[in-house]
């Protein structure tokens, strides 16, 4: 019996195997505070393999190399590698992960490299240090991370460091629960729109970009499909800097320029980072019916090109931000709270019309309740077009396309499910197929359905997918916590109008007393 059990979990992945290790070292750490430790050191291996690498090329003096100095610096900006000073070496810390003053060692390392690179400047984390850290635990992650990409792992060492920095930001973010999902996006969610989207080559945008998940799979996309990675460019902007931090050593782990990815606390809405920008991609996952975005200060800007967006909810806010941020041939995917799709409160369903009138709303997919580790609110995803008459595809100016997947995906406990790869192909299968010029698309009743803008304009304009593709509306539309949100926010708009109208009363009042 013990054998068979040995045998399970030699099987398992090692990222898995260094999840469960990583783990019992935690002790008295939370999820929150430990992801930055153990992240913060998969970050520095990969930069030292990555510099030791050319750094014993350089040294051998062989061929391209010959007469090059391997301490100067210059030499690795020109191959794209981090320079990395000899106290932050790999095999320098694990030489000392024993010592009680481990914690000292690599938050000097830490400052050492930012110093050393620029483009590194107050990314890396200095929490090594701290009281509430063993430095034993800690010595044990050393050797413990040691084991990656040893052996004939060596030469693909970028690619398994890197998919166990996604895996562990993955079970961090599911071991923090609601606050995880503030710096995570599911990862079958974000295969998924970037399955659907197919962004080959060009600018990817995400102005709420988290820890930069729909970057990192874009160019897996390309990769995967044959293209080249070069062909896209990232842009990105967050306003926590925590998690940029995070976003900025995702994408340096595997290899993607981040220097467009922008953090300021502001947000996207009253500080937007890349004003100019005309994407032609957006990918995002923005936060549900966020009621304190500064709606209030931005009633007459320029963005809101298809009506005011309401100060108490951000969703239709969101959408113009994405439209104003397309090129004229742009594509966008992004997930929103499902009552987005019928709220008609504080001109949203205005908004909703016109958005359907010009003839930008491509697809529309119900997903399935708990894909999200931060909120119980039922999502969908929304795909707008700025040139639905081509872009490569066939006119589909006067159509929508609605999915309802509300029956994919499997339960991974008991709180969350996820897409499996088989319900992201059939998703994304059903809209390529739609777009495609000579597509075998059909509509299959109860799962997707291709409505004419006049079938939605009978509708009164709601994007419901279960209204078009034939399952009961009562079954579709009702849910408590989003009508729940949906009324709080009409509340608060309606207590900011009040106040307005007070304020106005008062003002009169005292000009009727001056006279």
């Amino acid at each position: 019996m013990a054998k068979a059990k040995e045998k399970v979990i030699k099987e398992e992945p090692i990222e898995k195997q260094l999840w469960k290790s990583a783990d019992k070292l935690r002790k008295n750490i939370d999820a929150a505070e430990y992801k930055h430790v153990v992240l913060g050191l998969i970050f520095l291996k990969y930069i030292s393999d990555a510099f030791e690498e050319l750094h014993s090329q350089l040294k051998s003096g062989s061929g391209d190399y010959a007469g090059a100095d391997p301490e100067d610096k210059d030499e690795y900006k020109a191959e794209n590698v981090f320079f990395v000073p000899e106290i932050a070496r790999w095999s320098y810390l694990q030489g000392k992960a024993k010592l009680p003053a481990i914690g000292k060692e690599v938050d000097n390392a830490m400052d050492a490299i930012e110093k050393d690179n620029p483009s590194l400047k107050d990314v890396l984390p200095k929490v090594y240090a701290r009281g509430n850290l063993d430095p034993t635990s800690l010595g044990g992650l050393i050797d413990l991370i040691a084991n990656i990409a040893l052996g004939d792992a060596k030469a693909r060492s970028a690619d398994v460091l890197g998919h166990v920095f996604e895996y562990f930001l993955g079970e961090f973010a599911l071991a923090e629960g609601k606050k995880g999902g503030q710096f995570y996006t599911p990862r079958s969610v974000v295969e998924l729109l970037v399955e659907m989207l197919e962004p080959y080559r060009g600018r990817v945008f995400d102005p709420c970009c988290g820890s930069g998940g729909m970057f990192v799979q874009s160019e897996k996309f390309v990769a995967e499909h044959q293209g080249k990675v070069n062909d896209i460019s990232i842009y990105g902007q967050e306003s926590n800097q925590t998690t940029w931090r995070l976003c900025k050593m995702n994408l340096a782990i595997r290899g993607i320029d981040s220097s467009m990815v922008r953090w300021n606390n502001e947000g996207s809405f009253l500080n937007d980072a890349h004003k100019d920008l005309k994407a032609d991609f957006i990918i995002a996952n923005p936060p549900f019916n966020v009621s304190d975005w500064s709606g209030e200060l931005l009633r007459t800007d320029g963005r809101w090109k298809f009506g005011v967006p309401p100060a108490g909810n951000a969703n239709y806010a969101w959408i113009q931000h994405f439209l104003y941020h397309l090129s004229p041939s742009g594509s966008a995917g992004f997930v929103l709270a499902k009552g987005s799709l019928t709220s008609k409160s504080s001109g949203e369903g205005d908004i909703r019309k016109a958005l359907i009138e010009a003839r930008l709303v491509d697809c529309i997919v119900n997903l399935p309740a708990k894909l999200f580790l931060n909120t119980q609110i039922p999502a969908c995803l929304w795909f707008l077009s700025r040139d639905k008459a081509n872009g490569g595809y066939r006119n589909r100016t006067d159509e929508i396309l609605f999915i309802d997947a509300r029956n994919e995906g499997v339960l991974i406990n008991r709180r969350t499910k996820e897409l499996r790869n088989e319900d992201i192909e059939k998703i994304a299968r059903t809209y390529r197929e739609w777009r495609k010029v000579t597509g075998n698309y059909e509509d299959i009743k109860g799962f997707c359905n291709s409505a004419s803008i006049e079938r939605v304009k009978e509708l009164d304009y709601v994007l419901t997918p279960g209204r078009y593709v034939g399952l009961p509306d009562d079954e579709d539309d009702f849910d408590f916590n989003e009508r729940f949100t949906a009324l709080k926010s009409e509340f608060e708009s309606q207590l900011i109008e009040e106040a307005k109208l007070n304020q106005a009363i008062r003002e009169n009042l005292k000009k009727v007393k001056l006279v």
